[in-house]
């Protein structure tokens, strides 16, 4: 709501004069509604009439019985004062919208009603007061211990409420759950069967990824390992042993595991690239479907250990938001 820009120092300045003339004038005119609401009792009008006659005389001739003129002379200045500073609000293009001032400044607004219960507000301008001083480093709010106080149990109030809530939420949940006939069968028929191709490309793709991706970080141990396994594989071949037996037959012997071993590594090499061929991405579909389908088979046992884990997850999560985390805090 709010899209405060930087004043310069001088602007700011010239607020905060304002605000001090303004608090200044707030401080008078609440002053003058108690002097004026304690005159009209009668106990304390008498002693006062008694103890300075002449001074009881002048507030009742030229105060008390211009006190309504008196008061919007001051609800006037207020009125200029909320009109002045959303002018000043405009054009230094401080909120989302033109129109947000009244409702940021509700206290402000409501101040300017001559009625008892709102000139109170009145005094809340001190708050942006406060706010502008400690802006400019003139004061830091933050180092006072009424701020401090203030600060820890607002911060406890709103952790006990957004908790309650909470709770409140997760519990409406659970029996949403426990009521359901058959939630399972729900996910499954509106939320999962909707989006099952969607759900079979995104998994093939991903299978494809990984065994791509497997397969270049580790091609050279890979290969090391085929051609390893095949001439262990001849090494313990008995007609091997006895080819080696011949004349020129260990030659013969070498010669075939580096052939066999070419031919292994050719047809692991082939076998990963044919992972990116559209014959292995359509049977990465069906395993995939085939698989899709058995998951997504729902009976009532199903259906019950479904509502169960659902019931028991939100029973932890309540029983983490029950947790006063803010003990821990101002221990």
């Amino acid at each position: 709501m709010t899209t405060r820009h930087a004043l310069s120092p001088a602007l700011e300045r010239l607020h905060l004069v304002w605000d001090l003339l303004i608090i200044v004038l707030v401080v008078a005119n609440l002053s003058l509604l108690l002097v004026d609401a304690l005159f009209l009792l009668d106990p304390l009008n008498a002693g006062f009439e008694r103890i300075a006659p002449g001074l009881h005389q002048a507030y009742d001739q030229r105060i008390h019985a211009n006190f309504i003129a008196i008061d919007l002379m001051f609800v006037a200045v207020f009125v200029v004062d909320v009109l002045l500073g959303w002018a000043v609000a405009i054009i230094e293009r401080r909120y989302h919208r033109w129109f947000f001032y009244p409702f940021v400044h509700w206290y402000d607004v409501l101040g300017c009603i001559p009625v008892g219960g709102f000139r109170l507000l009145r005094v809340l301008r001190v708050i942006s007061l406060l706010q502008r001083l400690h802006r400019l480093g003139l004061i830091d709010v933050r180092q006072w211990r009424l701020y401090a106080f203030f600060a820890k149990y607002y911060d406890i109030l709103l952790e006990e409420l957004s908790d309650r809530i909470a709770l409140r939420l997760l519990g409406n949940i659970q029996q949403q759950v426990q009521a359901s006939d058959s939630l399972s069968g729900r996910v499954i028929e509106e939320v999962v069967m909707p989006r099952k191709q969607a759900l079979i490309h995104e998994i093939t793709r991903r299978l494809e990824d990984m065994a791509g991706s497997a397969y270049q970080r580790n091609r050279g141990d890979l290969m090391r390992y085929v051609s390893a396994l095949v001439g262990r594989t001849l090494e313990n071949s008995p007609e091997i042993q006895r080819l080696r037996r011949l004349p020129m037959g260990r030659q013969l012997s070498a010669a075939l595991d580096d052939t066999l071993s070419d031919i292994a590594c050719r047809l692991v090499e082939e076998a990963a690239n044919g992972l990116r061929s559209p014959e292995f991405e359509h049977l990465l579909e069906r395993v995939a479907d085939s698989g899709l389908d058995a998951w997504l088979k729902v009976d009532s046992h199903s259906d019950a250990v479904t509502e169960k884990v659902l019931v028991d997850m939100l029973e932890v999560l309540k029983e983490q938001v029950q947790r006063q985390r803010w003990k821990d805090r101002y221990d």
